[in-house]
């Protein structure tokens, strides 16, 4: 069945973080294809880094249909490579660039869609909540030599920005992960039902984190803490650190860790709303955390000069409006101590005061979730924003 032109989209990604902007891209990949009916083409230079979410695709072939999304292998520095026609959205994922190549296709009289212009051309920026992105979001940047119509599409949490992504059925399919299917999940992958008196805490960090202090924290603290951590740097790090080698998990004294297999992207949120504290880091986890309901530390990506700080302070500015104020200020603390703002030595003081107000941050949750509500899904207002530009 032929496809008409207009509904044909183009998404570029190149994979710069392991997991955060193909996890985005993939996400948004997907969901324009099954919610919207969008005839979707992913093109990724690193098929590898996609399979560790998506294990379904076959890292080893060029081009496929994985789950409605048609996934292609690119090599951005061929510059001699053939592209089919240019789709009549083409989003260029955190500015990555589009192959010389093919924006050469793009500025082509032949490659005028169906509706009578050249192809749209979106600049997904990364996620901020900096005051700046209201103002530049939607901005237009023509391509200086084609004059290609060239768009800056900024995700965020405020009014005014492109929002963050959440499929229709998210909020369902997470209020229905109740007690029961949350021992379900963990029977699933091996281990027994976290204790109720103890705190379950999944933790997805880039591997500068304290971690250390972290676990030290839990393990001389008070009340009993589960960690869930996936298989990577963390967990080889924690693993040589205790001197466990293959056990799927091991204890010290308040603390048991269990080493889980990197979950698939699909299994991500009931990873998340099977905890009661999530750690997560860069993008993708960072989105899924707030739609999880659940109190949750943000490890933002890092950045030369320490831009990245602005952008964490710009978040919790907006976050801490929605809790009371011991819960922003142990949210402050304890995210400031794990992005090294406030120091390791404390992060276990900062530990404990986050666990006391895990309640008024549930609380806070709700309301903030109504806010992202209010600001729409990221792919609903691209697509809005798309048809309004054709």
């Amino acid at each position: 069945m032929n496809t008409p032109l207009a509904q044909r989209w183009d998404i570029f990604c190149r994979v710069i973080d392991n997991y955060g902007d193909i996890g985005v891209s993939w996400r948004l990949a997907h969901q324009l294809a099954t919610e919207h009916g969008l005839a979707v083409r992913l093109w990724v230079d690193r098929p590898a880094a996609l399979r560790a979410l998506l294990p379904q695709l076959d890292d080893t072939i060029a081009r496929q249909t994985v789950c409605g999304v048609e996934v292609f292998a690119y090599d951005p520095s061929n510059e001699a490579a053939a592209y089919p026609r240019p789709a009549a959205v083409v989003i260029d994922a955190f500015g990555c660039g589009l192959p010389p190549a093919y924006v050469a296709a793009m500025a082509d009289t032949g490659a005028m869609t169906a509706i009578g212009r050249r192809p749209l051309w979106i600049v997904l920026e990364y996620f901020s909540a900096e005051p700046w992105v209201r103002e530049h979001h939607g901005l237009p940047s023509p391509h200086p030599r084609y004059g290609l119509p060239r768009y800056f599409f900024f995700p965020g949490v405020s009014e005014g920005t492109g929002g963050i992504l959440r499929e229709s059925d998210l909020p369902a399919r997470r209020d229905a992960f109740d007690t029961q299917a949350r021992q379900r999940w963990w029977s699933r992958h091996g281990f027994d039902a976290v204790p109720s008196a103890a705190v379950a805490v999944s933790l997805f960090a880039y591997p500068r984190a304290p971690y250390e202090a972290l676990l030290a924290a839990c393990a001389q603290g008070a009340i009993p803490v589960v960690a869930a951590i996936p298989a990577g740097p963390l967990a080889a790090g924690v693993r040589e650190a205790w001197g466990v080698r293959l056990a799927d998990s091991a204890r010290k004294d308040n603390l048991e860790v269990r080493f889980m297999p990197f979950v698939p992207q699909c299994e991500y949120d009931s990873l998340l709303w099977a905890c009661d504290v999530n750690f997560v880091r860069g993008e993708d986890s960072f989105a899924r955390a707030q739609w999880a309901g659940r109190p949750f530390v943000w490890h933002i990506y890092p950045q030369d000069g320490d831009t990245h700080l602005a952008k964490l302070e710009a978040f919790l500015a907006q976050y801490a409006t929605h809790l009371t104020r011991p819960a922003a200020r142990a949210v402050r603390g304890l995210w400031h101590a794990w992005n090294d703002v406030a120091g390791a030595p404390a992060l276990a003081a900062a530990w404990a005061a986050f666990v006391e107000t895990r309640a008024d941050q549930t609380q806070g949750l709700r309301r903030w979730q109504k806010q992202l509500d209010d600001v729409g899904d990221l792919a609903g207002n691209l697509l809005k924003f798309c048809r309004k530009m054709l």
